[in-house]
């Protein structure tokens, strides 16, 4: 069974900084890419970022420039460093990993960002 271990969200004034980790563990034969994705009150969830394992990255027209994903393949974690954020990057931050034909959550991990 897959676990993903989510770290890092809180409070942050407009303008700050946070960095996300996800810590994968479990059976996991081959994990083919690690995302992030978020959901805000009364929205559907978005894609934010996503890496393969080859290191290929995409990301969510609304924080390109500001987020950036990068993973550890080593330790199965990746990481999300979130600058310059905004009162619209408030939500819940959910980890995800891809293998195979299957694609695992973590149970989320708020953000909030104040003005």
């Amino acid at each position: 069974q897959v676990q993903l271990v989510e770290s890092g969200g809180g409070l942050v004034q407009a303008g700050g900084s946070l960095r996300l980790s996800c810590v994968a563990s479990g059976i996991i034969f081959s994990i083919n890419a690690m995302d992030w994705y978020r959901q805000a009150p009364g929205k559907q969830r978005e894609l934010v970022a996503a890496i393969t394992t080859g290191g290929n990255t995409k990301y969510g027209d609304s924080v390109k420039g500001r987020f950036t994903i990068s993973r550890d393949n080593a330790k199965n974690t990746a990481y999300l460093q979130m600058n310059s954020l905004k009162l619209e990057d408030t939500a819940v931050y959910y980890c995800g990993v891809i293998s195979g034909a299957s694609h695992y959550w973590a149970q989320g991990t708020q953000v909030t960002v104040s003005s």
